[in-house]
């Protein structure tokens, strides 16, 4: 429906966010492996779901050895490195792109890393709660959903540029509280009508209640809550 290109609103508190522009160099470097698996037919899907994050094999750790010699619950952080393909990858990585270094910047490198992979568990539980034990989730989705969480709380008034795709095809600038918010209106809709799915819309949900509430804790004190004006 849109896509952000970009915010009007600067860093203060690092000089880099490095820890956001490693996190996509990471994800476009796991994605290009996958597309070195090429043994057979379905390696590519293979290769997937044995970091993937699935219901049936976490309540069954060690039935499939998702992880040699590594406990299977680490694909609830494994699993938000993998990507379908290119257009998922460069839909979440836009998204980090335009928010990840903002929420970094309130929160500083460590915190932000910490927070980044937490909302990655999260996000991947509450797919776990509302899947009903079946199925399997790959993607950078819901840790990102995150961070747009934790951008709503931080910087709602913030502008960004959103291009809509099929109706103005010139980017405008709005507030984040609206682009965010019809963003989570979107996801619940479809989470609640949409049945089964590709796209793991109750993921999208628990990451960006996880990203709103994590920043607040995590935040630097000097900067405030629901500021970016």
């Amino acid at each position: 429906m849109f896509l952000p290109l970009h915010d009007r609103n600067p860093i203060r508190h690092v000089a880099f966010p490095f820890v956001s522009y490693s996190l996509i160099a990471i994800n476009v470097l796991v994605f290009l492996v996958q597309l070195t698996q090429t043994g057979s037919p379905t390696a590519f899907d293979e290769f997937a779901i044995r970091y993937a994050t699935a219901p049936y094999l976490l309540a069954h750790p060690g039935e499939f050895d998702q992880l040699p010699g590594l406990p299977d619950q680490l694909t609830l952080i494994t699993y938000a490195f993998l990507h379908a393909d290119w257009l998922h990858l460069g839909s979440n990585m836009l998204f980090l792109w335009v928010f990840g270094d903002n929420v970094e910047d309130a929160l500083g490198h460590v915190k932000f890393l910490i927070f980044y992979l937490a909302c990655a568990v999260l996000s991947g539980l509450a797919f776990v709660a509302m899947s009903g034990g079946t199925g399997w989730v790959i993607g950078a989705s819901g840790a990102v959903a995150g961070v747009m969480g934790a951008y709503l709380v931080l910087y709602p008034h913030a502008r960004v540029y959103v291009l809509f795709r099929l109706v103005i095809p010139v980017p405008l600038p709005i507030p984040a509280l609206w682009m965010v918010g019809v963003w989570i209106a979107t996801q619940v809709f479809y989470a609640v009508t949409a049945g089964e799915s590709d796209i793991a819309w109750w993921a999208h949900l628990g990451g960006i209640v996880a990203g709103a509430l994590l920043c607040v804790p995590l935040k630097r004190r000097q900067v405030a809550l629901f500021g970016g004006r």
